[in-house]
């Protein structure tokens, strides 16, 4: 049976979790702004679960997402929501991620959130661009209280 501090241990990152997503709708609510979409309950994995991994640091967290939001809005105004096209946004997403070093894989979702939900530009501002800022913005604060090194890196 695991001791109470290694399940303590085990739990601290859904907390982080539960915080983030809370304060994000808490405040997006207060302030009139989405700040979440789907793919940051899987962006709360990576940035309290594993801190440590490449793929969790601010500049993959942001750039990942906004690069693939990016993505889908372009190609769903110049090609619609078609099942090809919305294909094509993912695998672009994916490649751009690669090629600009910010690959984060829940980011890989944005393009079919956005030609799903037939977002607009704005969707780039909020909630992709400030909600990624704020889920970053508390897994720094979150870390900074239990002592755990986060970012590895900024930039």
């Amino acid at each position: 049976m695991p001791s109470v501090q290694r399940m303590v241990r085990l739990a601290l990152p859904g907390l982080g979790g539960f915080l983030a997503v809370w304060l994000a709708l808490a405040v997006g609510d207060a302030a009139r702004l989405p700040l979440l979409i789907a793919p940051f309950g899987a962006t709360c994995v990576l940035a309290f679960a594993l801190p440590d991994s490449p793929l969790a640091q601010p500049r993959n967290i942001v750039g990942g997402h906004v690069l693939s939001a990016l993505i889908g809005l372009a190609v769903q105004q110049l090609a619609g929501s078609e099942p090809w096209s919305m294909a094509l946004a993912v695998g672009l997403a994916i490649a751009v991620m690669q090629w600009t070093k910010t690959v984060h894989p829940p980011a890989g979702a944005d393009p079919l959130v956005v030609m799903l939900s037939g977002a607009g530009w704005p969707f780039l501002l909020s909630p992709v661009l400030l909600g990624s800022l704020f889920v970053v913005t508390v897994a720094w604060a979150y870390h900074r209280l239990s002592r755990t090194p986060y970012p590895r890196r900024w930039l």
